[in-house]
């Protein structure tokens, strides 16, 4: 008798979601575990997996149907089962969204000196690198990717064939490696648009229409209320990161050795704005105009954008003041990979009181970032250049010293924060990131 595999429970408060892609077809083998489908809700995207091994009998849900959880997906008959079967892989999804703005980038690089190439940017994993194009194999093999034992979906078996390229020669950047119809366009040459052309208004012929991606629908919707809903301004102060960068140097073989990771300056500036909230509540809180109310929050739920590839995604730290600068980059780092690779739930994006958004991991020297409602502020963290400025030394003499600089950006919803407050906010995640003070974690990797 044929299994049924439903949608599962995707996370507090989400009643269903929506099929956007199947990974596998009708007569492929799939092992427990093994993803069957993408399913997207409100607040993200995720890949669904079989809770049994088998062979798909019948998909019973169509593409873009609304699906309430516990809702039948596919049939599974169990009598074909395999635990190493040969599933069909990943198509191409929607990454989950939530509010920032829409160029936002956090990434795990550092945010680096923009004019120097060896700088690094913020901290999380650096996306993949654009696949190269993919050469033709060998007659026999091209566009073979079931013969080559690879785990793809049957849209991007379809592409792979049509184009006569050598699956075994394409970078996968879906999760576990498999891939996407995203690397299949980017090795033919198409990008995320699509492979065919059409003639733009101008009558040339290079040009494309295409429909929107359902995350760039989200994004689109949620940037345009934020805009149209609250009153936003942007403010900025220059800040000295040379203490940070100093200590980056001095404790980067230790916090390897003891924690397995490297410290990026998104990690200290996350843990100066996290002290500098508690300090300034209004900034961490939330305001209710229809209701007259505003509510001041307890904890810090830092929201964190990541520059996912199919889109905005912004992941949340819960509690992240009791936080350190190495337990933010972990949290940090572990959030972009799973946000990059669909193994973000929705509960993780639950949370959030105030967002920062590392700008500088893509060169940008400033930002006016978007605020992610109903948070009332959003700091942009853009690249840190080394500039020469005129510093005091302690007998009062001026002179000309080379540091590393960066802009600070406040978007904040005027609503509820004043021009004032923001520049007091500001000022103090300055002089924070230009303190020898960073906690009992730092002291341990210096000790």
């Amino acid at each position: 008798m044929p299994i049924a595999v439903t949608l599962p429970a995707l996370g507090e408060s989400v009643e269903g979601g929506t099929l956007v892609a199947w990974l596998v077809a009708e007569g492929d083998t799939v092992a427990a575990g093994q993803a069957v489908a993408e399913v997207s809700t409100d607040k993200v995207d995720t890949e669904v997996p079989s809770p049994h091994a088998g062979t798909v009998a019948r998909l019973v849900a169509t593409l873009d149907e609304e699906i309430a959880v516990g809702g039948v997906l596919l049939e599974l008959d169990p009598a074909g089962g395999n635990a190493g079967g040969n599933a069909g892989g990943s198509a191409s999804g929607d990454a989950g969204v939530s509010a920032g703005d829409g160029a936002d980038q956090a990434d795990e690089s550092d945010p680096a000196p923009a004019p120097d190439p060896s700088s690094a940017s913020a901290p999380m994993t650096p996306p993949a690198s654009p696949t190269p194009p993919a050469a033709p194999a060998a007659p026999a093999a091209r566009g073979s990717a079931q013969a080559a034992g690879l785990r793809v979906s049957p849209l991007v078996r379809r592409l792979i064939r049509e184009h006569s390229l050598d699956p075994t020669r394409l970078r996968g950047t879906g999760m576990g490696g498999r891939i996407t119809q995203e690397d299949v366009l980017a090795a033919i040459g198409t990008g995320p648009a699509g492979p065919t052309g059409t003639t733009g208004p101008a009558g040339s012929t290079g040009s494309r229409t295409e429909k929107l991606s359902r995350t760039r629908k989200v994004i689109a919707e949620r940037m345009s209320t934020s805009l149209h809903t609250t009153a936003q301004l942007t403010a900025a102060v220059e800040a000295d990161l040379t203490r940070v960068m100093t200590l980056r140097a001095q404790v980067r073989d230790a916090a390897r050795a003891q924690h397995g990771l490297s410290l990026s300056p998104l990690a200290f500036l996350a843990h100066a704005t996290v002290r500098a909230l508690l300090g300034h509540p209004l900034l961490n809180g939330s305001i209710d105009v229809e209701a007259g109310t505003y509510t001041l929050h307890a904890g810090v739920g830092l929201g964190i954008a990541v520059d996912a590839p199919t889109g905005l995604i912004v992941p949340v730290i819960r509690d992240a003041h009791l936080l350190g600068p190495v337990s933010l980059q972990q949290h940090i780092a572990d959030l972009a990979e799973r946000a990059r690779t669909k193994r973000i739930t929705p509960d993780d994006l639950r949370g959030g009181t105030f967002t920062i958004t590392n700008t500088g991991s893509r060169g940008s020297l400033f930002d006016t970032p978007i605020i992610n409602t109903p948070e009332v502020g959003i700091l942009a963290t853009p690249a840190i250049e080394k500039r020469p400025v005129v510093v005091t030394d302690a007998d009062g003499t001026d002179r000309i010293a080379v540091r590393h600089r960066t802009y600070l950006c406040l978007t904040y919803d005027h609503r509820l924060i004043d021009g004032a407050d923001a520049a007091r906010f500001l000022g103090d995640v300055a002089r924070s990131v230009d303190s020898d003070e960073w906690g009992p974690e730092i002291d341990a990797l210096l000790a």
